[in-house]
């Protein structure tokens, strides 16, 4: 049966951009680096001490190789407790964030890659 999610597949156009953008930007970590010598290089990320990662992908390679995979970036709700200053820090290093809504779970933003995928954050004490 299963117990947890374990990975989240993202497919990126430049994965080296998308690295820098998740550890310098975001603040997570490289887990692992993997890479076939064929074409077929991912990337695991996460925050520290995560259970479950992103596995940064190249989109052009994996629709080459995949046929009916699908492609779309997945909407990916992240937890903090630390809202207010994540919401400062990721404004100040200019990344794209949306205004501070009020949902009945907590608060909740936006924010998106360079590659314009957007992703949310939820306010969880």
């Amino acid at each position: 049966m299963i117990n947890k999610v374990g990975q989240i597949m993202l497919y990126v156009n430049n994965q080296d951009e998308a690295v820098t953008f998740w550890t310098e930007k975001v603040g997570f970590v490289v887990k692992a680096e993997e890479d076939n010598g064929q074409g077929m290089r991912w990337i695991e990320v996460a925050p520290k001490d995560a259970e479950t990662s992103i596995i940064l992908h190249n989109k052009e390679f994996v629709a080459k190789m995949s046929a009916g995979v699908n492609l779309g970036t997945p909407s990916l709700m992240f937890f903090t407790d630390r809202f207010d200053d994540l919401y400062t820090d990721l404004s100040n290093k200019k990344i794209k964030v949306g205004e501070i809504v009020n949902m009945p779970a907590g608060r909740v933003f936006n924010f998106a890659d360079d590659e314009e995928n957007y992703f949310a954050v939820m306010e969880k004490k």
